[in-house]
């Protein structure tokens, strides 16, 4: 012991160790992921303990978007303090607003223990025999039809589905002018995931950044390079109805025009056969979605492919993503809205690219 230090007797080390902090500091770090930022911001202010914890709550979240529901954190890269992260409730796949949770827990220390245990694996992997193709930094890969070897499906699937006894997944790339239709195996025909014709249902694949830029607001960049026809992701929200969607966009464009406020609400169409008649599906990833509700709209029409993805079983499709070119590491993910631009006074658009029109795209919905 240094000279001058004084030994504390045992009897007051044992009351120290014995003493306990009130009930809610015990449970904070249980209760407080709970918390919404302004809720979070409010209790923080009670006391210097709380406030402590409420930062490392938020530094947690700022580790990862996805919650670790995702197969790699997907980190807020923000120079403004202010606005650390974005905040809204996750979910990997689409579901209907009955399912979406109230609340969700986000930061807790329990998630920090978790960091390096998502559930997947690494996003490029060599191509077994009768698996699709997918990119890799070796080279660009196209997306096209596996085959079927020795009476099984894609990558050895036992699996009965049509699907599987056809070839597996299947793609045309029509390019950016058109969608793309793609048909996987569902949760009901006894596939697991591991499964290659249902790539689409695996989550993230890459490893992304969502960054904030200035007057353009967050966006998704790529952390990794990322080949032509690699699958990147779904777009993932609350499934309404037409009815439903209008009424919220009505809402969202009354927020909006206070200029603090940015919506997520998708509305695709799928023209069928006869072409007299599209099917509508509203995705509203606004209050609940997944990483995809940051990706930007581009007037170029940008590096990614939308590609309606139905999954045997299921009566609706999903919206994924797929890379239409070679994307670098640091390259923000964009799409193209739409090219229908019926509003006088529309959103005003950052894309930045050449041929940019000055407005995202609008229309009556």
């Amino acid at each position: 012991m240094p000279r001058g230090q004084q030994q504390e007797p045992p009897a007051a080390a044992a009351n120290k160790s014995n003493r306990k902090d009130p009930p809610l500091i015990q449970c904070a770090d249980l209760i407080l992921p709970w918390l919404t930022p302004r809720e979070l911001a409010n209790i923080s202010t009670t006391c210097k303990t709380l406030s402590e914890i409420s930062k490392s709550i938020t530094l947690r979240r700022t580790l990862d978007a996805s919650r670790f529901l995702e197969n790699h954190p997907i980190p807020f890269l923000n120079p403004n303090n202010q606005h650390p992260y974005a905040y809204f409730l996750y979910t990997p796949s689409q579901l209907l607003p009955s399912q979406s949770p109230l609340r969700q827990p986000w930061g807790s220390q329990l998630d920090r223990d978790s960091l390096g245990r998502h559930r997947g694996s690494s996003a490029c992997k060599l191509n077994e025999p009768g698996e699709v193709l997918r990119g890799c930094d070796s080279g660009p890969a196209t997306p096209r039809r596996g085959t079927v070897e020795s009476g099984k499906g894609v990558g050895g699937c036992d699996c009965d589905c049509e699907g599987c006894e056809e070839g597996g997944t299947g793609w045309e790339f029509l390019g950016l002018e058109e969608m793309g239709i793609m048909t996987e195996c569902g949760p009901g025909c006894g596939c697991g995931l591991e499964c290659s014709n249902r790539l689409s249902q695996r989550g993230v694949s890459v490893k992304l950044n969502i960054v904030r830029d200035g007057k353009k607001g967050w966006g998704l960049f790529a952390d990794q390079m990322i080949c032509q026809g690699q699958f990147i992701c779904e777009y993932a929200g609350e499934l309404l109805t037409t009815e439903e969607a209008r009424k919220q966009q009505q809402i969202y464009d009354e927020l909006a025009s206070g200029g603090q406020f940015s919506s997520a609400l998708l509305v695709v169409r799928e023209h069928l056969p006869s072409g007299k008649a599209c099917l509508r599906i509203n995705i509203d990833a606004t209050r609940t979605g997944n990483v995809a509700r940051f990706i930007n709209h581009s007037c170029d029409g940008g590096n990614l492919a939308t590609v309606l993805v139905r999954h045997t079983g299921s009566l609706l499709p999903h919206l994924c993503f797929f890379a239409s070119r070679n994307i670098k590491e640091g390259e923000e993910l964009t799409f193209s809205y739409g090219d229908i631009r019926v509003r006088s006074k529309g959103l005003q658009c950052f894309c930045g690219s050449s041929c940019c029109f000055g407005t995202l795209p609008s229309e009556n919905t």
